[in-house]
């Protein structure tokens, strides 16, 4: 039995039971027949996607109140994620026609064409941080080719994931994506399943490791985002105001629960004291209290679990030399709250450099020069996002070419979209979800070779 809680008050909200083995096998069934017969047209595919969207759209306050009580996020944020949700809906269905457009080759006097085909029922296991969100990024684009889902939520989204399946239901007809609730036990087995055709995972490290292992065992398919300790690099002719505000958007929207967010600030001594005065007022600035307020920039972490695990790695930091310029204090009130913390770091070296934090505590390190930041940049085992702030567009080239990241943004924060692929290198998982590439990752890259007629 699984029972959600609203972290803001440590509330329980609703008992949900697992799925049974029998309903498991049925929906296994269900979805592998779908998969292994949606070849119709592309066009009426792509009319799918645009109800979504709209269903998405109509119900955009309910579902947002769900994001809250489940998880904490701040309901401006929540109504945010379910908008672009039905933005990327809209994408998939304005240029499914393009994407899934054979490729012909040139073989003369023979044909060639290279085309994408389905490959069969996807295993999502997705995570808590952005419920609506984290399934379209993930799925929309597998669903786009013409595969069908099971999606492993996790627990603490039961009643979210229970609503994407009533959404896709009421778009694409039963059995396209159905939810499933399983204990960690189950889902090896069902990654063995043959029924399975491959695994998508988004969570941490250590869980992803042992999908992947499971999933390379059955020789499936499987595309990891592991989370990140992204950098944030501020040069020293940057726009410092413009940086600070941007660098408090990244670290802490979300409650700071985001794989993408600013979590290693790595700043040009030049420009420190600026950037750290500027950064303060930015989060001085911020609302901190009820995420059902809609004034409301910061809300409850989703767990008090991870509440704690944020502590420990603040409490390991500061014991490491590093000082708390802001936050830090816990109050003992019921749920799981942790204020907005910044902390200046000593080294590349600290917990919070070395490990994901996952939550609203940001590090900020000061740096000698441009080289000096690419090298805290890669000192990490991580590789998702980057972030590079500058004036000069050469300097900025310079970094952008030696940052290991599987996406740069310049001059802003990191921010998913649906026409560019999302995925890391290094420990962030390999894979990408998103534009072109997300529909191909999923797919049988199919190639078809004609003979030339031999006339009559």
């Amino acid at each position: 039995m699984i029972t959600t809680i609203d972290p803001a008050t440590g509330t329980p909200l609703a008992n949900y039971p697992y799925t049974s083995e029998i309903a498991l096998r049925e929906y296994l069934r269900r979805a592998e027949a779908i998969a292994h017969g949606r070849l119709e047209p592309i066009d009426l595919r792509a009319k799918c996607f645009r109800t979504l969207g709209a269903q998405l759209r109509g119900k955009r306050d309910d579902l947002a109140h769900l994001i809250t009580a489940e998880m904490g996020k701040p309901i401006a944020q929540a109504r945010a994620e379910i908008d672009k949700c039905a933005v990327t809906c809209d994408h998939y269905a304005d240029n499914l026609a393009e994407l899934l457009t054979p490729q012909h080759i040139d073989l003369s006097p023979e044909t060639g064409l290279i085309r994408l085909r389905p490959l069969g029922v996807i295993l999502a296991i997705m995570p808590w941080n952005y419920p609506f969100w984290q399934v379209i990024r993930s799925m929309v684009p597998a669903l786009a080719v013409g595969n069908t889902v099971l999606l492993k939520h996790a627990d603490n989204v039961t009643g979210s994931a229970h609503a994407v399946r009533r959404l896709f239901e009421e778009s694409f007809g039963p059995g396209v994506l159905t939810d499933i609730a399983l204990p960690p036990d189950r889902i090896g087995p069902l990654i063995d399943d043959p029924a399975v055709a491959a695994v998508a995972f988004t969570g941490s490290n250590r869980v992803g490791a042992l999908v992947a292992e499971r999933a390379g065992r059955a020789v499936k398919k499987s595309v990891l985002e592991l989370g990140g300790s992204d950098p944030f690099l501020v040069l020293a002719d940057a726009d410092i105001a413009a940086a600070a505000a941007a660098a408090v958007r990244s670290r802490f929207l979300n409650t700071g629960q985001s794989c993408i967010a600013a979590k290693r600030i790595i700043v040009q001594r030049d420009v420190f004291d600026d950037f750290v005065d500027a950064a303060l007022a930015e989060l001085g600035a911020l609302t901190y209290g009820d995420p059902a307020d809609p004034d409301t920039d910061l809300g409850p972490m989703a767990r008090v679990d991870l509440r704690d695990e944020l502590r420990a790695q603040l409490d390991a930091t500061v014991g490491e030399g590093g000082r708390v310029l802001t936050g830090g204090h816990i109050d003992d009130r019921p749920g799981a709250w942790f204020p907005p913390t910044l902390v200046r770091v000593p080294a590349t070296s600290v917990t919070a450099f070395i490990e994901e934090t996952f939550g609203p505590l940001g590090a900020v390190l000061a740096v000698d020069s441009p080289d000096a930041a690419i090298a805290a940049a890669n000192a990490s085992t991580y590789g998702l996002s980057c972030s590079i702030w500058g004036d000069d567009p050469d300097l900025i080239g310079h970094v952008a070419d030696r940052v290991s990241a599987g996406s740069v943004f310049v001059n802003r924060i990191s921010e998913s979209d649906p026409r560019l692929p999302v995925g890391g290198v290094k420990a962030s998982g390999y894979g990408r979800e998103l534009g072109a590439y997300g529909v191909a990752e999923f797919a049988n890259v199919q190639a078809v070779r004609t003979a030339a007629s031999s006339g009559a």
